[in-house]
C-alpha cells in the first residue's frame, strides 16, 4: 500500500502539467521583476482561453517574447510582432500580441516611478499576502476590491487586458492571494 495522495485544489484536474504549476507556482508569493512581467503578458493572453492552454503554451511565449525581458520586449517594432503573430506555438491575437509590447512599456514606467513593479504590486495587498479561507471552488471570488484597484491603477498607467478578473487570477497566480482550498495540501497550517 502507497501513502495517501496530496489533495490539491479542484482546478488543477489531473494534468501533470497543471498538478505542477499547481503544486510549485500557484499562490507562492512571487517577487522577481521578470518573473512578474511575464505572467502579467500570459494572464492578459489567457484571457477568454482556459489557462492549461497558455500554460502548454508557456515555453513558445517566453521564445517569442524574448524571455520577457521588460526592455526587450518594450523594443519590439511593428514588423517583430507582426512576425510573432505567426507563430503557431502562441495565440495568435494581434491585440494580445500587441499588447506585450504597450505593457512592457507601462511596466518599465511603473518601475521608474516606483523602484520596482514588485514594490507597486505589492501595495495593493499591504505588502503580505492575503490568506483567504475558501472550503470550495464556490467560496474563491472571481474578483475582489483590490483587483478591482489594481485594474484600474494599470489601466491608468496605459496596460492592456488587465481588468478586475484577469487582475485577481494574477494576483492568485503571484501569491498576493492565497485561495488553496483548507483540504489542499498547499495550505499553510
Amino acid at each position: 500500500m502507497g501513502g495517501r495522495m496530496k489533495e490539491r485544489c479542484g482546478w488543477c484536474g489531473t494534468d501533470p502539467l497543471y498538478v505542477l504549476y499547481h503544486d510549485e507556482e500557484w499562490g507562492v508569493p512571487q517577487h522577481d521583476d521578470l518573473r512578474l512581467f511575464e505572467k502579467l503578458v500570459l494572464e492578459g493572453a489567457q484571457a477568454g482561453l482556459s489557462w492549461i492552454t497558455i500554460l502548454r503554451k508557456r515555453e513558445a511565449y517566453r521564445e517569442a517574447f524574448l524571455g520577457f525581458e521588460p526592455a526587450r520586449v518594450a523594443a519590439l517594432t511593428d514588423a517583430d510582432l507582426a512576425r510573432i503573430l505567426t507563430d503557431p506555438g502562441i495565440v495568435r491575437n494581434r491585440l494580445k500580441v500587441f499588447s506585450a509590447r504597450e505593457n512592457a512599456r507601462a511596466f518599465l514606467a511603473a518601475q521608474r516611478e516606483f523602484g520596482s513593479f514588485d514594490r507597486f504590486l505589492w501595495s495593493f495587498v499591504g505588502g503580505a499576502p492575503r490568506v483567504n479561507h475558501p472550503n470550495t471552488m464556490a467560496d474563491v471570488p472571481v474578483v475582489t476590491p483590490e483587483a478591482e484597484a489594481l485594474s484600474r491603477a494599470l489601466k491608468k498607467r496605459g496596460f492592456k487586458f488587465v481588468g478586475p478578473t484577469i487582475m485577481y487570477a494574477y494576483m492568485q497566480s503571484m501569491g498576493l492571494v492565497d485561495d488553496h482550498l483548507a483540504t489542499c495540501w498547499r495550505k499553510p497550517a
